[in-house]
């Protein structure tokens, strides 16, 4: 069990802010966690409490003495190294007990290496399988086989960290830490993420505002508010009708209450100074100064998100006849393209990543031009383009304002900063350098930005990394309420059932309306899955050296029962026989014996020595015969 008990962390210093404010919670062995709150709000902060890189200015965190914590680190790696080999290197002391297993050493730290590997639940079954596991692991999240023996600095910083999330996950540690695990994911991986969080077989906890991912993995909720945690049971949508009627139940408790605090009070206003009742508005008086105020459940308001309205332009907004897109001179990506695009459509692209989705976006963004075939768009079309990448690229030391202003230099500041409120930047927000911002406001600021001149197509690639599940919500209305067309590229489930109403399909070279919603996709996916897992987990090993050597040691290891058997009857039968040899020395000499009972004491416990040893003696040759059994078997 996982205890928080008490804990309050400040940043800040003592006078700083609390994030957690004397906050408990008991978290079962074995739970599927989801922590859940507003940006900002400590989640964070919190899982770096229970891992031990921060300490709680008070209170205590108590976790299991054997536990190994897992926590998918935000930095990814780098070097020469293959993927595939980063993973396997992952579980540090399996890794090292293995090389060193390889290395042939002596018959004692054999034995010694193959009893630790059980210690630290690494059965020979699954040593032999780690390659295939890792393998199975980064498949799943989108590496085939040539990526995986690529140099890891020939990949992408989004691709790195698929590896660092690849690594925790193979370790398979007893508490498993994730924060935001699909900022990096495509749809395709996020759904084999949920699928692996549901069967893993040990604890988790998992922030994310990604309420698909929520609803399919977890089986409680912890909830991390104005300092305090609350445990809920059942997954998210379980955890937000739960929290809905904590609200009811106490709106209607406040509501009571109030009405008893106003009748307390007309009775000591009309009787204060009435002698008879004197005695009885004192009373109430008392009363009314005890009764607190019921703490309803605070509502923080939501990010309101305005998008600007855009001009109507006549159908169709784009047309691409046989089209062929790429880059350079080099092969086209997508080819073979016959689509059409009108002012009102909510198209998501559906695909993993490498199938050529940024490029066919850049292509209907104009950013790319069409390598043969036509492209057909109107001169006065405008497009907003949102990517990662333009994040990353902001000033770090101008604020909103300033990046604004930079593209509407014939505004006023009345003018762009009543742009900025449609994107929740208030006065307190649209002077603060950018570089102070969070993440989610920064992909707010990106919004207002790419949609500055009103575009009449909105095309959105991942856009609600680092934003909350409010957020969210708000994005998912403004899109409801804009005019404009909308390609929307996103790994929230979510999201796209809630603003996509056609999925293009990008795969084999080329882009084409998939035929189904967004259920018959993942059960297309959920077969392609399972028929690579099966092809992943057939043996890989080819080395014949090697494998006898594997095949010899697991032999050995499945023989360690009977060889630790057979190992402490031996010791016990040599401990009790010393225990003999010493009482016969004493025997030797009678006259050290005071009395005859006490020499019929010492006779009586040598034959129970005797008996003793008998016993171990048969288990040790019992033993060394099951050995011999087994191994000529």
């Amino acid at each position: 069990m996982l205890t928080i008990s008490d804990v309050t962390y400040r940043v800040g210093g003592k006078r700083g802010r609390a994030l957690l404010d004397h906050a408990s919670a008991q978290i079962p062995e074995g739970v599927k966690l989801g922590l859940v709150g507003r940006n900002g709000i400590g989640k964070s902060t919190l899982l770096d409490l229970i891992r031990g890189r921060l300490t709680p200015d008070d209170g205590d965190i108590i976790l299991p003495r054997d536990w190994r914590i897992g926590f998918l680190a935000q930095e990814a790696p780098s070097g020469s190294a293959t993927p595939l080999a980063t993973v396997l290197a992952a579980d540090r002391e399996r890794a090292r007990l293995m090389a060193e297993l390889d290395r042939d050493p002596a018959p004692e730290r054999i034995a010694e290496i193959e009893a630790r590997l059980g210690e630290i639940g690494a059965n020979w079954k699954d040593v032999l399988a780690a390659p295939a596991r890792a393998a199975r692991i980064l498949a799943g999240l989108g590496f085939d086989a040539a990526m995986q023996e690529s140099a890891i600095d020939e990949l992408s910083g989004g691709w790195r960290m698929r590896i660092a999330l690849a690594a925790v996950l193979f370790t398979e540690p007893d508490l498993l830490l994730l924060d935001e695990p699909t900022n990096h994911l495509d749809m395709e991986a996020s759904l084999w993420l949920e699928r692996y969080l549901r069967r893993y077989r040990h604890s988790f906890i998992l922030v994310s505002h990604d309420r698909q991912l929520l609803n399919a993995a977890t089986t409680s909720i912890l909830h991390l508010e104005a300092g305090k945690l609350t445990l809920y049971s059942g997954n998210f949508d379980a955890y937000l009708r739960a929290r809905g009627a904590a609200k009811a139940r106490q709106a209607a408790l406040a509501h009571r209450q109030e009405q008893q605090r106003r009748h307390m009070q007309e009775f000591v206003d009309r009787f204060r100074y009435k002698a008879s009742k004197a005695r009885q508005a004192q009373s109430r008086l008392k009363a009314l100064a005890k009764l607190e105020p019921v703490a309803v459940i605070a509502e923080v308001p939501p990010i309101e998100l305005r998008l600007p309205e855009p001009a109507q332009l006549r159908p169709p907004l784009i047309s691409l006849e046989n089209a062929s897109v790429g880059y350079a001179e080099g092969k086209p990506v997508l080819s073979g393209l016959d689509l059409r695009l009108d002012p009102d459509d909510r198209v998501a692209l559906l695909g993993a990543n490498g199938n050529g989705k940024t490029t066919f976006a850049r292509l209907l963004a104009g950013r790319l031009p069409a390598m043969a075939g036509h492209v057909t768009r109107p001169a006065k079309l405008v497009t907003g383009f949102f990517a990662q990448h333009q994040i990353e690229e902001m000033r770090p030391d101008e604020s909103a304002y300033d990046h604004l202003a930079a593209l509407l230099p014939d505004l006023n500041e009345e003018a762009i900063r009543a742009r900025l409120g449609a994107f929740g930047f208030g006065q307190d927000k649209a002077f603060v350098p950018v570089a102070a911002l969070s993440g989610g406001e920064r992909a707010r600021l990106n919004l207002a930005l790419v949609t500055h001149d009103s575009p009449a197509l909105l095309i959105l690639d991942e856009p609600t990394n680092h934003l909350d599940m409010e957020t969210r919500e708000s994005l998912v209305e403004a899109l409801a309420e804009y005019s404009g067309a909308v390609v929307l590229v996103s790994h929230d489930w979510h999201l796209v059932e809630l603003v996509a109403d056609r999925l293009w399909l990008v795969e084999n070279g080329t882009v084409r309306p998939f035929d189904g919603d967004l259920d018959a996709y993942r059960a297309r996916l959920e077969e392609r899955d399972a028929a690579e897992e099966e092809r992943a987990a057939r043996p890989a090993e080819r080395d014949p050296k090697r494998l006898a050597r594997r095949e010899a040691a697991q032999a050995r290891l499945a023989l360690e029962p009977l060889r630790r058997q057979s190992r402490e009857a031996e010791a016990k039968a040599a401990q009790l026989a010393a225990e003999r040899q010493a009482l016969d020395r004493e025997l030797a000499a009678p006259a050290a014996f005071g009395s005859s009972a006490a020499l019929a004491e010492a006779l009586k416990r040598r034959a129970d020595l005797g008996r003793r040893i008998a016993e171990a003696e048969a288990q040790w040759f019992a033993a060394e015969e099951a050995l011999e059994r087994a191994a000529r078997g």
